[in-house]
């Protein structure tokens, strides 16, 4: 019971699978095409839809009509097919690398935008690294100035001969002025770097901003690994991606409506022409249905008594013929006779 509902049932599941292979590669393969042929899309859907149709169509004439089609139009929709196959092959490759292109341009913008983060980055380091061999020298400038305000000592000896210590106040100004200077440098030193170190820091966070806030990372991910693995550029890799895709896509979805019309016929009770001409259903024969036949028969020739099947002696049925055909036959013996044939009298046949 199982089997059958099983046996039955399967049919229907591979013609689902059949339609839903054949709906989506219709549907990548009209969207793409609508897409390679932008000026006229509407005419084009519908030309590439009745087409899809027909493709399915064909496939099943084929399979059904194999043995009664003439063989040119069998030919001829068997080119029609495969050509259809690639038209749809050809829509599905159009379909998925328009979608690749939409995902690798925005990942173009994104790395552009980067690139040029990048940029004014650099340039606010190189900026940073002269202020700052400018801002170590000039603290050794003024750690120098000071030092020297604090040791602009002059001795001298005096008439009497006393050694005196006293500073000099033209070298004093002169100091202080430079320090004043040097301070003053510094201090704006240090401001510019101050400055410089927060743009790179704010550089460094929008690069993260624009890495992190866009899922094309995320899309692309394994095809940039993948052509990390094997040195390849990416589009190359989903170059062989989509052609592997487009060579199974659509034969599949025609082997699967072969399929599905192959199981149906399965399901159809076949039929023989008896002796009166009449179609009637074709019995399968296997081997326990046989000896099931055998067993039978023997059943009704032992009867009740096997003993009786056994040491009985076989009755002779003998059957006349009817006399309305007598006349006809001897009429045909008394021919025979005259041409030189030697036959039996044929009397004793019938009533």
């Amino acid at each position: 019971m199982i089997k059958t509902i099983q046996n039955k049932l399967f049919p229907f599941i591979i013609a689902l699978s059949a339609l839903s292979v054949s709906a989506s590669a219709a549907f990548y393969s009209v969207s793409g095409l609508s897409k390679l042929f932008a000026g006229a899309a509407f005419a084009v859907i519908v030309m590439a839809a009745s087409l899809e149709v027909a493709k399915l169509v064909i496939a099943s004439l084929l399979y059904q009509y194999r043995e009664n089609l003439p063989r040119l139009l069998k030919y001829y929709l068997s080119v029609a097919c495969l050509v259809l196959i690639l038209i749809t092959s050809m829509g599905i490759y159009g379909f998925l690398s328009a979608a690749y292109q939409e995902t690798a341009a925005l990942a173009g913008n994104v790395d552009a935008q980067i690139a040029l983060i990048e940029t004014k980055r650099d340039n606010v380091k190189e900026q940073l690294a002269i202020y700052s061999d400018e801002k170590s020298s000039i603290n050794e400038a003024v750690s120098d100035l000071r030092s020297g305000l604090s040791n602009n000592v002059i001795q001298y000896t005096d008439t009497l001969g006393n050694v005196l210590t006293t500073t000099s106040s033209s070298t004093r100004r002169a100091l202080e002025k430079q320090l004043d200077q040097a301070i003053k440098r510094q201090t704006e030193i240090n401001t510019r770097v101050d400055n410089l170190n927060q743009q790179l820091f704010d550089y460094e966070t929008e690069i993260v901003e624009v890495t992190s806030s866009n899922n094309v990372a995320g899309e692309l991910g394994p095809l940039k690994y993948l052509s990390g693995l094997t040195g390849k550029p990416m589009d190359q890799i989903i170059n062989v991606l989509l052609l592997t895709i487009i060579f199974v896509f659509d034969p599949l979805a025609i082997a699967l409506v072969i399929a599905a019309n192959f199981a149906f016929e399965q399901l159809q009770k076949k039929t023989k022409e008896n002796v009166y001409g009449e179609q009637v259903e074709e019995e399968e024969w296997d081997e326990e249905h046989a000896m099931d036949m055998v067993l039978n028969d023997m059943v009704k020739q032992v009867g009740d008594d096997p003993l009786d099947y056994l040491f009985d002696e076989p009755k002779v049925v003998t059957k006349k013929l009817p006399k309305e055909i007598q006349g006809i036959l001897s009429n045909a013996i008394k021919h025979a006779k005259r041409a030189g044939k030697n036959l039996p009298d044929v009397s004793e046949f019938f009533d």
